[in-house]
């Protein structure tokens, strides 16, 4: 199977000249993690993810802290906004290198992709690298195990099961 079989084709993106305000407005209207940074041909070139973002009015003290298990809230850091300054920059100034399978890759690859860079959504491209699609990580794994061929109903011992 390839992802071209199992991905969204309607994805929401971005321009890198996009503001992060713009970016979160996105984000929290459609509910989602990932946002594929095109240019003017709607090629890829770059990826905005909600926790970059979010990263933006995180305390630098979390950043030095291994184990926050003791820390019951962040008290009036909890209500901490970002800054006119932060929404208006371009999404340019935080997105990531993008990370992509062409749309004729196998799930395999795509899970491996997945891992190796620790991702939620994976955008699929085409062989001129213009986004055609994007696939999360539950989209590739219920694929498989699809694949796997194994009946819903083989195994119902499991929570939830009938």
């Amino acid at each position: 199977m390839k992802i071209s079989d199992i991905m969204k084709r309607d994805v929401v993106s971005v321009t890198a000249s996009a503001t992060i305000g713009q970016a979160v407005d996105l984000f929290v209207a459609r509910r989602i993690g990932t946002l594929p940074v095109v240019d003017e041909a709607n090629r890829l070139v770059g990826m905005l993810l909600l926790s970059d973002v979010l990263e933006l009015v995180m305390p630098d003290f979390v950043r030095m802290i291994e184990d926050l298990d003791f820390v019951h809230d962040f008290g009036a850091v909890e209500t901490q906004k970002p800054s006119q300054a932060i929404l208006a920059r371009s999404t340019a100034a935080v997105m990531k290198k993008p990370v992509s399978v062409e749309e004729t890759a196998g799930l395999l690859r795509a899970v491996a992709m997945l891992r190796q860079h620790n991702l939620r959504d994976l955008p699929i491209v085409a062989d001129d690298g213009r986004l055609v699609g994007i696939a999360s990580r539950v989209d590739v794994g219920a694929a498989l195990l699809v694949s796997w061929g194994i009946s819903r109903s083989s195994n119902t011992t499991a929570t939830g099961g009938t």
